[in-house]
């Protein structure tokens, strides 16, 4: 059977509903989903549930774990944190490489993380629109190659779904990463196929009209 690889993008997330929040938060860099972020990513798992997953690859930001987690626990699989898919690290928007949780932190939280899982790619801040697309496209490359015959998930941010996905697909098409979008592609004996372009969200009772990159 050929590989599939889906690509999702997290759910809502609180700083998008309170910006206020980023002003008081220890973490300001690394939100958390907001209520109906979280409604959005158990939908996300509801509709993958039929789907024939061996493999998660999740951003180390929380709102990509918070999105992960429901899909993992329905298929009970593992999550394997790659900071290859994380989030867009814009000297314009951020004054420093955002701190994320470690995994003493996460696993109380997330006990499918997978504490033994080696990353392919380790980003650099502050990195360009361009560096984040070769690199979320280096880290899908790497990952498709690492796990050959098993279909994957990788679960990350706007910017690096649309990263990702060009770098297995050298025609870089139209994707659409709004908020828990689903892009699908296929290995084919001449290359990667895109069979969903995320622009299907109507699995997602309130889904995202403008689309936020980061």
């Amino acid at each position: 059977m050929p590989q599939t690889l889906w690509i999702a993008r997290h759910g809502n997330r609180i700083d998008f509903v309170n910006p206020d929040w980023f002003n008081t938060a220890p973490r300001r860099y690394d939100p958390h989903l907001s209520p109906d972020g979280e409604v959005q990513a158990q939908e996300l798992a509801q509709r993958l549930a039929g789907e024939n997953i061996d493999r998660i690859l999740v951003s180390p930001f929380f709102r990509a774990l918070q999105t992960a987690q429901p899909i993992a626990q329905h298929h009970n699989l593992p999550l394997h944190i790659e900071p290859g898919l994380s989030e867009w690290l814009n000297g314009e928007w951020m004054d420093a490489m955002p701190e994320t949780r470690s995994l003493e932190e996460l696993i109380p939280q997330f006990p499918e993380i997978d504490r033994n899982y080696t990353p392919v790619l380790l980003p650099t801040f502050p990195e360009t629109q361009a560096q984040l697309l070769e690199r979320a496209g280096e880290a899908a490359r790497r990952l498709v190659a690492r796990f050959p015959n098993e279909n994957l998930l990788f679960v990350g941010h706007g910017a690096s779904v649309v990263g990702a996905a060009w770098g297995l697909l050298a025609d870089r098409p139209k994707i659409h990463a709004s908020l828990c979008c689903l892009v699908e592609l296929h290995q084919t004996p001449t290359g990667w196929q895109l069979q969903r372009d995320g622009s299907d969200t109507s699995y997602l009772t309130h889904p995202q009209t403008q689309v936020r990159l980061h």
